[in-house]
């Protein structure tokens, strides 16, 4: 197959939404000896991806480049000395690419797709094989293009320090119905532990206690929300896992419901700035909680996500409304306009 150039999104960070330009056909680079030519099959968007070009996102970027980090694909020609992937197998691509096992380091974060490197709002990329990963075989391509941000950070959160894994019987804190909080709550279940999740909405309070959620807490109706998820464990002890999505606007009351030497794994920034008073030294020392930022996780645990979906059946959550390629600026907006029930995903026929 010789496919020697794609069409392509371009963004322009800053200029909102606006700034995303199809461009019919950029050049493809030459396939080298280790590497696959892709053809994706579908992308999932992520808050980063809509936040880069509202000129909200507080890490570093490039200018000009193509957007989002998280694809399903399909190998469609190797390079001659590729020996992880044959033609025909569906993969997924890495969030950062170069984080392959183990911790995060500083060169880790130098390569990330959609930020620093291209991504994969495109029709067919070049990839190295060791950037992309198989596919669960349970699930279908849109499904498996959610997997490389939200199903990743959300296994590190859970598996990522060696003597705190998610064990059965745990209590998981989520807040909201994000990406990440959804494929938690799932992994969470299938593992055996209870789930506390936040959430303002009547409607999606149910639609999360038809997923199986033992405890649904509306944070707008219940704003010291810590307290009472604590109150719902074993003698009022905390919860072991929470992932902290919103922030400054959140941290607090995770403080409050936190078990002594339970995990909180920062992972968002949904809430934005918040007025309320930072949380002091004593708040965060008393806990004696493990607060850890996370960065999504590296290509092994990928793969160990991969095998725990497929053993335990889990079907990633997918939006209703499935976005056209030629449409692709649209499920930005959809995104950011928070309409979502699971992962916007865009695709690429």
């Amino acid at each position: 197959m010789d496919i020697k150039t794609s069409p392509v999104w371009i963004l322009e960070p800053k200029e909102g939404f606006e700034g995303l330009k199809l461009h019919p056909s950029q050049p493809l680079p030459e396939l080298n000896d280790h590497s696959c030519l892709i053809q994706i099959d579908a992308v999932s968007l992520n808050y980063r991806d809509v936040a880069i070009p509202k000129g909200q996102y507080p890490m570093a970027f490039r200018g000009r480049i193509i957007p989002c980090s998280d694809g399903a694909a399909t190998v469609i020609k190797t390079g001659p000395a590729v020996t992880r992937f044959a033609i025909g197998d569906r993969v997924c691509t890495l969030f950062n690419p170069s984080h392959q096992s183990g911790y995060f380091t500083p060169d880790t974060r130098k390569y990330s797709l959609g930020s620093s490197a291209d991504g994969t709002l495109r029709k067919y990329a070049v990839f190295h094989e060791t950037a992309l990963v198989s596919q669960p075989k349970n699930i279908t391509s849109l499904q498996a293009a959610t997997l490389p941000c939200a199903g990743v950070t959300a296994w590190n959160a859970f598996y990522g320090i060696a003597d705190r894994k998610l064990q059965p019987g745990s209590y998981v804190l989520t807040q909201g119905t994000g990406g990440v909080s959804l494929i938690a709550i799932q992994i969470a279940l299938a593992v055996g532990a209870t789930v506390i999740a936040t959430t303002s909405s009547p409607e999606k309070a149910n639609r999360l206690k038809e997923m199986g959620v033992q405890h649904v807490i509306n944070y707008r109706e219940t704003p010291n929300w810590g307290e009472v998820a604590r109150q719902l464990t074993p003698e009022n002890r905390g919860v072991d896992h929470i992932l902290e999505v919103g922030g400054e606007a959140t941290i607090r009351q995770s403080l409050k419901a936190i078990k002594m030497e339970g995990v909180i794994s920062i992972i968002g920034f949904l809430g934005g700035a918040n007025n309320a008073p930072q949380c002091s030294f004593q708040e965060c020392l008393s806990t004696l909680a493990i607060v850890r930022g996370t960065s999504v996780g590296s290509k092994e645990q990928f793969k160990e996500l991969n095998a725990f979906i497929q053993s335990h059946n889990i079907q990633p959550i997918v939006d209703s409304n499935v976005f056209d390629f030629q449409d692709a600026p649209r499920a930005f907006q959809y995104l950011w306009d928070q309409k979502q029930w699971g992962k916007v995903v865009i695709h690429i026929k």
